[in-house]
């Protein structure tokens, strides 16, 4: 008889407050002891130089998903699920979109359909907010946050998915009544669709001018009119893929007066810039997301927020669409950059890219580096914590790490469906090269290891973060008798 299922030993735990020398052993799928000479395992792994961390948490991806042109992405929950463990990561929360005039419980029955048959890893889903009807507020969208779906994004922006001001109040009550976080896409729609009107009608229509169309102001503006909303409201709110300082600064503005706002940024802000979008002919088109990269000096601002802890977390927005006629090219082979699928792939390099540059250039510490990629994502999103550390009762959700590993990323290496890698020839020092998900190892020495169909969906709890702070506005002060009913918790 051994006591554990699977002892991991000689390793260096790391976790969002810690880092310490010990063993990890592991029972029924889930962390059982932590400490040094456990006794024997059914299968033991030596992680002597090693780096042992929490598997990453992906909070922001969008897998098996239509888009708003009606392209569907290129990476379903298989290719998607495999190639976010390969990268270290083993919870995945993709979007459940609801496309106009649809139901909100039929969009998540059908990514159900897709998802249960396929993901290798566990994963949960946020739903997407494009139809707040009647029926989606006063009974669907209620019904399905009690059913575990404690989040959910809307946009500001895009013609088929953006909500108004009004639309915007109405989903943020609905979530204080409910208890759930609002992630929020936070563009002005009419500054872009201005300048794109402009730039297109004056025979600007190359990929590049998808980062003009873009401004920087016009972020900014949509995360500050966010940010009053939220505050009218008293209704947390994540503003996700910050990708400039004014926005950046609008946010940590918020946060030093005690507001609940929360903020991510991902690897292209980081890595990429709106150079990458002016490119020979249209190759431009595979750097095109929205935002759009902007500059050097805005990815300092990024590495900035990183560091001082206004992003609480890192993810990938792992948009992915072919360079081909199925995806970026859909509209056919110079389409205008408003016809461009937008979104770039990037959920398996999220954690090594961040790794390599963030940790390795000591711009973050080890501890930084697990809450921005994994503890956070758990905290936020009610999957604390099962999910996200290792500690005693959590999921045994852990990637082995081989700091002084060196890769030079191609996509010949990868294993998402896109066919291309925006991080091409890029060379990161450290990797995971051991992966177990629920105390399974699913990666180990470049193979996969578990089977389609063995990941777990997740119903998430209520999440703390998105409790109210109770300090609504003066005119929504019950103690001045004005407008407090309107706001039942």
């Amino acid at each position: 008889m051994t006591d554990f299922d699977l002892v991991i030993r000689n390793g260096t735990v790391a976790t969002a407050a810690d880092t310490f020398a010990c063993d990890v052993g592991v029972r029924d799928g889930r962390i059982a002891a932590l400490g040094e000479g456990l006794a024997a395992g059914g299968r033991e792994i030596d992680a002597t130089g090693m780096l042992v961390l929490p598997g990453g948490v992906e909070g922001h991806c969008h897998i098996e998903q239509l888009s708003s042109f009606g392209v569907m992405s290129a990476d379903d929950f298989h290719s998607g699920s495999v190639s976010a463990v390969f990268g270290g990561t083993t919870t995945i929360i993709p979007f459940a979109a609801q496309q106009k005039g649809e139901s909100l419980r039929r969009t998540v029955e059908d990514y159900h359909a897709c998802a249960g048959p396929k993901a290798v890893i566990d994963y949960g889903y946020h739903l997407i907010i494009s139809d707040p009807s009647e029926q989606v507020m006063g009974q669907e969208l209620p019904a399905l946050i009690r059913d575990g779906f404690t989040s959910f994004k809307v946009y500001m922006t895009y013609d088929a998915m953006r909500l108004d001001d009004y639309q915007m109040l109405e989903v943020l009550a609905a979530a204080r009544r409910e208890g759930a976080l609002v992630m929020v896409h936070a563009e002005n729609h009419d500054m872009i669709r201005w300048l794109s009107e402009k730039l297109i009608d004056g025979g600007n229509w190359q990929p590049k001018y998808h980062a003009v169309s873009h401004s920087r102001a016009g972020e900014g503006e949509a995360a500050h009119r966010a940010i009053q909303l939220s505050r009218l409201m008293d209704q947390p709110m994540l503003i996700v893929h910050v990708s400039t300082e004014q926005a950046m600064d609008e946010i940590r503005r918020a946060q030093d007066q005690g507001l609940k706002i929360y903020a991510e940024t991902c690897p292209q802000y980081l890595f990429l810039t709106a150079q990458d979008l002016d490119r020979d002919g249209m190759d431009g088109a595979m750097f095109c997301c929205s935002p759009p990269p902007r500059d050097a000096a805005a990815q300092e601002a990024m590495w900035r927020g990183l560091a001082n802890g206004t992003f609480a977390i890192f993810s990938s927005d792992h948009a992915p669409y072919r360079f081909d006629d199925s995806g970026k090219l859909h509209a056919g082979p110079e389409p205008t950059f408003k016809q461009i699928a937008n979104g770039v792939p990037g959920i398996e390099l999220r954690l090594p890219l961040l790794f390599s540059e963030g940790v390795g250039k000591g711009r973050i510490d080890l501890n930084r580096f697990v809450a921005l990629t994994a503890t956070n994502a758990a905290k936020l999103y009610g999957l604390h914590p099962r999910k996200g550390t290792i500690a005693i009762g959590s999921d045994a959700d852990i990637a082995i790490w081989d700091p002084e590993r060196e890769v030079t990323v191609s996509h010949s290496m990868l294993h998402d469906n896109v066919g291309y890698t925006p991080y091409e020839g890029r060379t990161v020092k450290g990797w995971p090269v051991t992966v177990i998900s629920r105390g399974r190892v699913a990666v180990m020495e470049g193979e996969l290891q578990v089977a389609a169909g063995s990941g777990e969906f997740l119903g998430r709890d209520f999440p703390e973060a998105a409790r109210p702070l109770g300090r609504l506005e003066p005119e929504m002060d019950p103690a001045r008798n004005f407008g407090a009913e309107i706001l039942p918790r």
